[in-house]
């Protein structure tokens, strides 16, 4: 019954969402494309690339998660180079950065909706060995199914934000039936761990081993070089100093804007670079740049044969090339953390020692802000007015900005091993060093077919 009234308010809650999905699909043509993948319809191609089956599933639901799950699929590969993995995200902008960065072997995918028939069929498809969910992603369709078919599930780089614990205490009837067919919950921080033993996971397979997104900042010195030479051609050098805005939200293009036009007369070798965290809203940033009267000139019109033209503003409307930005960068703004709500990444900044500030807003990210606020490497502000300020204070003052960046640089390198121990549980599930096939903790339970 339970699960009956999930579905039941799943479907009512999916018909009150098409008007959403209908309009993000005409903002946003990355949404609409593989859009029928999201009701486990896949063209023929992908079902015969499924055909074998065996796959290792990962699913992140976009840009950041997306990241940790490469590093994962790198880290399990280096044990078991003949695994192979079906990647899926719900994002658009995730799915580009997951098709430019994995193997010719490796599978991406939109993910399904969470309603028994289409889960069912998908796992039909896959015919996976194992499922992983990165960070807070729990589909009870999909745990419940997957444990139905003796398919291992495990939780990694977990956590529970506050928002996230607050409307899960709320639906307690459910994630205390659902948890406990979990095998493993690998999670960030202590907090993370006592919440989720509260919601009804089983206590021995709940671990507290430390943020993967310490691990997957690799620096990519090919793509340092392009945007190196996509910057000199527009005559932005090492002298200029370069305002950058990553991951940003609306309202936060606006406000940085206003901050560059207010600087700008006494800083004239400063450059703003907007990094939109969704690109296609390039169109709409561009519009609020010409109505401040101020030079737009967009990454992907770079012309790195013509004559140098620096623009108040570059916005860079590609996927995959934000942290190449962050190298270059002088003080470095994080999206979704001063209009909206929850925060984007600050540790692939934090590796090249750059100064970063961030809103208010980060609840997404709660253990490594701790981290990063006890060792004083990260710039915390409450408004507009105080991010003015801080931007200012950085400008003026060198030592400071190099303080900073290096205090933060040192933390990400301290507390990097969080994807070995992980992956160190993972190969325990099974209990044998080969990956594939996984044994359930629990060899009792039966192994289903999906039909």
């Amino acid at each position: 019954m339970i699960w009956f009234l999930y579905n039941i308010l799943f479907i009512v809650g999916f018909i009150l969402l098409i008007p959403k999905f209908v309009t993000r699909m005409w903002r946003r043509g990355g949404y609409r494309r593989h859009f029928l993948q999201r009701l486990g319809i896949y063209s023929e191609s992908v079902r015969k690339r499924l055909d074998p089956g065996g796959f290792i599933w990962i699913h992140a639901v976009s840009v950041g998660e997306i990241y940790v799950a490469l590093r994962f699929i790198s880290e399990i590969r280096s044990r078991d180079r003949s695994a192979q993995f079906v990647l899926t995200t719900t994002t658009s902008t995730g799915y580009a950065v997951a098709r430019d960065n994995v193997g010719s072997d490796d599978i991406i995918l939109y993910f399904p909706v969470d309603f028994p028939p289409v889960i069912r069929r998908v796992l039909a498809l896959i015919r996976p060995a194992c499922l992983l969910l990165v960070e807070c992603e729990f589909w009870p369709n999909l745990i419940r199914h997957a444990r139905r078919s003796g398919i291992p599930v495990a939780l990694i780089n977990g956590r529970i934000s506050d928002n996230s614990y607050r409307g899960y205490r709320k639906m307690k009837v459910f994630t205390k039936r659902l948890f406990p067919d979990m095998d493993l919950f690998c999670v960030q921080g202590e907090k993370d761990r006592d919440r989720l033993l509260d919601l009804g996971a089983p206590l021995d397979r709940v671990f507290t081993v430390g943020s993967a997104k310490y691990e997957v900042a690799d620096r990519d010195p090919d793509g340092e070089r392009s945007v190196r030479q996509a910057l000199e051609s527009i005559g932005v050098g090492d002298s200029h100093t370069v305002l950058l805005g990553g991951s940003t939200w609306p309202g936060e293009e606006s406000i940085l804007m206003d901050i560059y036009s207010r600087l700008k007369p006494s800083y004239p070798d400063l450059v703003l670079v907007l990094v939109p965290r969704h690109f296609e809203r390039a169109g709409e940033v561009e519009a609020e740049i010409a109505a401040r009267s101020l030079s737009c000139l967009r990454r992907s019109r770079i012309n790195d044969s013509g004559s140098p033209v620096i623009p108040d503003v570059l916005l860079v409307d590609t996927t995959g090339e934000l942290r190449h930005f962050y190298f270059f960068a002088t003080i470095i703004f994080i999206g979704k953390s001063l209009t909206d709500s929850g925060g984007q990444n600050i540790i692939e900044p934090a590796i090249y020692a750059k100064p970063v500030i961030v809103g208010p807003n980060m609840h997404n990210f709660t253990v490594v802000m701790e981290d990063f606020i006890s060792r004083e490497a990260i710039f915390q502000v409450k408004d507009s007015d105080e991010l003015e300020k801080t931007i200012k204070q950085l400008m003026e003052n060198p030592d400071l900005r190099s303080a900073y960046g290096e205090r933060a640089a040192a933390l990400v390198r301290e507390k990097s091993g969080s994807v070995r121990k992980t992956t160190d549980k993972l190969f325990e599930i099974n209990g044998r060093p080969s990956w594939t096939p996984l044994e359930r903790i629990t060899s009792n339970r039966p192994r289903l077919s999906i039909r």
